[in-house]
């Protein structure tokens, strides 16, 4: 059995799984594996196989080459809008993904949203990360809390609300044309 070791994919592994706010236990569900395996590379005290790897940097959503290369620098990643990865969301609401795998500290999202349209049927939490909400052109009310008029923040262009993604929340497209806005949130929201 190898030593105890800072080399080899155990520490990036568990880097980017605490990155991700990602529990030993949901990575191994994911990869397909054990959580006393996954805790045991992760302190470099077993090795895994290239097929176990792979389903580890998928569950992480890295590349192989993530894994093993520390010293590459960040490398810029030009994403034209017609490009941008697309979501599935709620009626009328069309959600993209702005930042790119693998998702480090944030992760960025554009939508458009149509007159009357809401980002969920109603309020909605994901993880515990600091989310920013900008409005880039459009007028969309946001409820932080219960859908109630008191906790209703009415937002035009180039305002913004900051929350944490843990309080119920959600938007809705209150103006007569369509609304652009922009979700900021830091750490990126584990799956």
């Amino acid at each position: 059995m190898p030593s105890s070791s800072d080399t080899g994919p155990g520490p990036r592994i568990r880097q980017f799984r605490t990155m991700r706010r990602m529990t030993v236990r949901t990575l191994a569900d994911i990869a397909q594996a054990s959580p006393s395996f996954i805790s045991q590379l992760e302190r470099g005290r077993t090795n895994a196989s290239i097929g176990t790897l792979r389903r580890i940097t998928a569950a992480l959503g890295i590349t192989m080459a993530d894994l093993f290369d520390e010293t590459a620098p960040a490398r810029p990643q030009v994403v034209r809008r017609a490009d941008r990865p697309r979501l599935d969301g709620a009626q009328g609401v069309h959600k993209y993904l702005i930042s790119q795998t693998p998702l480090r500290n944030v992760e960025v999202y554009a939508a458009d949203l149509e007159p009357g349209a809401r980002t969920s049927p109603t309020p909605y939490t994901h993880g515990d990360s600091q989310e920013i909400f900008l409005v880039i052109a459009g007028h969309v009310r946001i409820w932080l809390g219960p859908e109630t008029d008191q906790h209703a923040h009415d937002l035009g262009p180039g305002d913004s609300i900051e929350h944490p993604s843990s309080v119920p929340h959600l938007a809705a497209n209150t103006g007569d044309g369509p609304a652009e806005v922009l979700w900021i949130i830091s750490p990126a929201t584990p799956d």
